[in-house]
C-alpha cells in the first residue's frame, strides 16, 4: 500500500484537480494531474459503483494500482496531485505487467506537459 503522506486526505483537494488539472485518457483509465504549491506528490484512484458494484472489487482495482505507483515513485519528479480515474472493470483482471505499462506510459505523458 502507498504510504500515506503520497494519498490525498480530504474531497476538496480531488476537486481542485479535477476542476483545474490536464487529463490523460485511455479507453480503461484516464489520469487526471496538476501541479501543486505543497511540495509533495499526491495520488488517489476513483473507481465509480458505476464500474464495479461490489466493493471487494473497487478495492482490488485500488490496491493493485496503488503498488505500481509505489514501485515507481521515482519517476515522479515534480510536486503533482495525481487521480486516476477506472472506467471499466476489465481493469480489475488486467494482466498487471500490462496495467503497469499503461501507467508507466500514462506518468510517462504526464511528465512532458
Amino acid at each position: 500500500m502507498l504510504v500515506k503522506e503520497y494519498r490525498f486526505h480530504s474531497r476538496g483537494g480531488v476537486k481542485s484537480v479535477y476542476r483545474s488539472g490536464k487529463t490523460i485518457r485511455r479507453p480503461d483509465l484516464s489520469l487526471i494531474f496538476c501541479d501543486n504549491s505543497r511540495g509533495k506528490t499526491r495520488f488517489a484512484v476513483v473507481v465509480s459503483k458505476k464500474v464495479i458494484k461490489s466493493a471487494v472489487g473497487r478495492n482490488r482495482i485500488r490496491r493493485r494500482i496503488y503498488e505500481i505507483i509505489r514501485l515507481n515513485l521515482d519517476k515522479f519528479k515534480k510536486p503533482r496531485d495525481y487521480i486516476f480515474v477506472i472506467y471499466s472493470k476489465a481493469v480489475k483482471d488486467q494482466p498487471y505487467l500490462e496495467l503497469q505499462k499503461t501507467i508507466r506510459s500514462l506518468i510517462e505523458e504526464s511528465m512532458l506537459q
